[in-house]
């Protein structure tokens, strides 16, 4: 199953391929969203809106919470089945946001998804074993371990090869490789970060 998440952060200003997914809009993210794609279930605490939001939610939830918004969204896309999940407006605006929303790869990732967060200049992914980088030739890509340090044990294709080097965790070590052809990849045991500049 397929679902996408529209979170509060910078508007996103590309297409958002909808079909056959679940879409999930949280909260204020109705403001940018509503026009671009389908929604088929607004959640949130509504702090952010200041109208009802179509189709009206479910469920309100209390602005104090142990979750955000996102995160809200993202167990709900997990508990329906949800194995790709996109992730739309999680970058700009609060930095405090993105940081959660880097976690919601992560945890992800650790329900056995993949989550992929698309700003309007990267995508970022988590990730192990073999991470295929395949169609982002010339393009500048950062891998940076999560959770803990990362070995790397081999890489193909980048412009500084990985190979049997340890990430250590607050590591800037995987900052700005180049893909340098469609067969990149790299191969690891642990979890990683995957920021791939679609500025380039």
């Amino acid at each position: 199953m397929k679902a996408v998440i529209l979170l509060n952060g910078e508007p996103y200003r590309g297409e958002i391929d909808a079909a056959d997914a679940r879409v999930y809009c949280c909260d204020g993210a109705y403001d940018w969203a509503k026009d671009k794609v389908r929604i088929d279930e607004n959640l949130g605490d509504y702090d952010s809106l200041s109208y009802p939001p179509v189709p009206p939610p479910a469920e309100i939830f209390p602005a104090e919470k142990n979750d955000t918004d996102g995160g809200i969204a993202l167990s709900r896309a997990l508990a329906a089945g949800a194995t790709e999940i996109f992730i739309y407006g999680g970058g700009g605006k609060r930095e405090d946001h993105f940081l959660g929303n880097l976690h919601l790869l992560y945890a992800a990732f650790k329900a056995g998804a993949h989550a992929v967060m698309v700003t309007n200049s990267a995508r970022i992914f988590a990730g192990s074993g073999r991470i295929d980088l395949g169609g982002n030739r010339g393009k500048t890509l950062s891998i940076v371990p999560f959770g803990g340090d990362a070995h790397i044990m081999e890489s193909n294709g980048l412009k500084y090869p990985l190979i049997a080097l340890d990430l250590r965790y607050g590591s800037t070590r995987g900052i700005s490789n180049v893909a340098l052809d469609d067969e990149a990849h790299i191969l690891t045991h642990d979890c990683v970060l995957v920021l791939v500049n679609e500025s380039e």
